[in-house]
């Protein structure tokens, strides 16, 4: 599999070829349709997983990649619900060591998901509006 482009810059994934048309997918529905070679250009150095991935949001692929398990994932749609919430009361509130908590933050900051905050005066960590959109979408599947 390999990805291609048409004139208007569309990309698909090249599914098969013969000598005058090839089956392609478009990766933002699914569909199937034969174009002819004439009208595909092979798109280089772009992975067809990448291809394949660029039907989801940007913003739902970043909080998929930067969360590896299911409370990485609950740590961000807390924040994205409650707020901006100390470092204490994540402490106390969920089930992570503070070397666990301190590393997924870390991880968060990085992937643009979290921002420091204050909550209450004291120093802690707010969703970014990246986070927000991200979990919007996934709630609403839109």
């Amino acid at each position: 599999m390999r990805t291609v482009a048409d004139a208007n810059g569309t990309h698909y994934l090249l599914v098969k070829q013969s000598t005058e048309t090839s089956l392609v997918r478009d990766p933002q529905t699914g569909s199937e349709q034969y174009i002819d070679n004439d009208r595909l250009e092979a798109v280089d150095g772009e992975s067809p997983l990448v291809t394949a991935a660029a039907a989801v949001d940007a913003s739902v692929r970043r909080l998929l990649t930067a969360t590896h398990n299911d409370r990485s994932l609950g740590l961000v749609i807390e924040l994205v619900d409650r707020g901006p919430c100390s470092t204490i009361e994540l402490l106390d509130g969920y089930d992570l060591c503070e070397s666990d908590l301190h590393g997924l933050l870390a991880e968060f900051r990085a992937a643009g998901l979290v921002e420091e905050a204050t909550s209450y005066g004291e120093r802690g960590y707010d969703a970014t509006d990246l986070a927000e959109t991200a979990v919007d979408q996934l709630r609403t599947g839109s």
